[in-house]
């Protein structure tokens, strides 16, 4: 009887030797390689750079500290560092020559937290593909841009480094994943809530182009004309929070402590990626109208109660001032589709406003222009699985809550299913169309699935997974219709034609 092989448990990159972890007997787990340079004194807010080599062997058992950002519950100070660029993977290969198809992921948090080692998707792995888990830079440390940045820099913008740091590790993808034994002409990325946005950006950047062959977007798209950050503004948002600061010049703001700079206490408010003209060359919406973007297969999603992290109770004074803020008629007309008589439906309303207009539109937005556009397949999918599990969400809710497709996607009820039948059916379905939009670089579809036809939004093409997986209509059509007057007229407004 001949033992089993074991994955690859040792490796190389370019930098030096490597050594993982035996993970259930199946699954070799590399917790911290660094991707590039420690960005600190001299690098902070500056471009990535490559990691330095090391002699001997480099353990890569257990994840890197956090990027600095605030506080939380489950994160203090002592947790996190400056030196911060790193990324995970985990391999089934036992060979370097397997040629797996590679799985990239971007973690959410706002573009001001969180941090890459909270899944390193064991669960994606077992299911035949390499899984990378990437960190990168954020708040203040990652997305500041001043003028005198911009001056340092060669091409002459600044800012957008935690978005430079994205493409710096999918180069290091590119030139590292054989070694264990991924295909780095099967990759695909997907992200959750500002990774999601991070992807639907990299779709979208010159800079990113060739880097991957597929998408998957899971609550977040980078569309909204709500919340655009030109180069200028930028500037301007970094030098107002300079004089916050009371520094007076780049090099006293380098010699300040990370946590002075994304701590509690700090009010930065340019925590975004930048239409700067180099990563990001305009308006996402934009740049998709027009069909000037990287056209490769995506997959869609969002959830149908992603309001549920924001409220878990709403006032008649708070309903009538979130809607009354919207310009000219748009508050009476928002009512109307998200009415608040009863204090129910006030908390269900406005939960519904922050679902639609943050991730329902712009997740239809990308849909339908890149149907219109380019080439390559579109899928869309919306979770609507109702659970007492939960990441974030606050009180009663009607389906599954923002960042709770990481909980299906994590084999979270794979072993749990005389508990949680109907969430254990949709974690597996979800895994696997997943997996096969990787493997195959843009089909879902397999043995024993629901079919899944493409995106047409004339038709029930929408695959909805609430106690299995179905197919229905765009979700929530008629706010979204309305949404996307709303955006339109946003639009015109920034380019001088609106009317009310």
């Amino acid at each position: 009887m001949t033992a089993l092989a074991q994955p690859l448990l040792k490796t190389h990159v370019e930098t030096g030797d490597l050594e993982g972890v035996l993970e259930g007997n199946d699954l070799a787990c590399y917790y911290a390689i660094p991707f590039a340079a420690p960005p600190v004194g001299d690098l902070r807010w500056k471009a990535p750079q490559p990691a330095k080599p090391w002699t001997g062997v480099l353990k890569a058992m257990k994840t890197a500290k956090w990027p600095p950002q605030p506080e939380k519950s489950y994160v203090n100070y002592d947790m996190m560092d400056e030196d911060c660029l790193y990324l995970s993977v985990v391999t089934p290969a036992k060979k370097v020559s397997e040629a797996l198809p590679v799985m990239v992921f971007i973690h959410g948090g706002g573009f001001r937290t969180e941090h890459y080692g909270g899944e390193l998707w064991q669960s994606l792995a077992r299911r035949g593909v390499v899984t990378v888990s990437v960190a990168y830079r954020a708040g203040a440390l990652g997305y500041l841009a001043h003028a005198d940045l911009a001056k340092e820099n060669p091409e002459g913008h600044s800012g957008n480094y935690g978005m430079l740091d994205l493409i710096f590790a999918l180069q290091w993808v590119q030139r590292n994943i054989q070694n264990f034994g991924g295909d780095p002409a099967k990759v695909t990325i997907f992200g959750e809530s500002a990774g999601a946005m991070s992807c639907n950006i990299l779709c979208a950047s010159p800079l990113a182009k060739g880097l991957f062959r597929a998408c998957i977007s899971e609550s977040g798209a980078f569309m909204s004309p709500l919340s655009l950050i030109d180069q200028t503004t930028a500037q301007m948002l970094g030098y107002l929070f300079m004089n916050q600061l009371q520094k007076k010049s780049i090099d006293e703001l380098r010699q300040m402590d990370a946590k002075s700079l994304t701590g509690n206490d700090v009010n930065f408010q340019g925590s975004a990626p930048i239409i700067d003209g180099y990563v990001m060359t305009a308006p996402l919406y934009d740049l998709y109208q027009k069909g000037e973007y990287n056209d490769v297969p995506v997959l869609i999603m969002h959830n149908s109660d992603e309001g549920a992290v924001e409220f878990d109770s709403v006032s008649e004074e708070m309903y009538n001032q979130q809607l009354s803020s919207l310009p000219g008629h748009w508050g009476d007309s928002l009512k109307v589709l998200y009415p608040g008589r009863t204090d129910e439906e006030r908390l269900y309303s406005l939960r519904d406003v922050v679902r639609d207009l943050s991730f329902g539109w712009p997740a239809y937005a990308w849909a339908t222009l890149q149907k219109k556009t380019g080439k390559s397949p579109v899928y869309v999918a919306y979770l609507a699985q109702k659970s007492d599990t939960t990441v974030y969400a606050k009180g009663n809710r009607r389906g599954a809550a923002h960042a709770d497709d990481i909980i299906y996607l994590k084999g979270a009820f794979d072993n749990k299913g005389d508990k949680y039948p109907q969430e254990k059916k949709v974690g597996e379905l979800m895994q696997q169309y997943w997996v096969n939009f990787a493997k195959t670089g843009g089909n879902p579809n397999g043995n024993g699935l629901p079919n899944w036809p493409l995106f047409d939004e004339q038709k029930p093409t929408v695959m909805q997974f609430n106690n299995g997986a179905s197919l229905i209509d765009v979700p929530n059509k008629e706010r979204i219709s309305l949404i996307d007057r709303f955006c339109q007229y946003i639009r015109d407004l920034r380019a001088g034609k609106a009317t009310q």
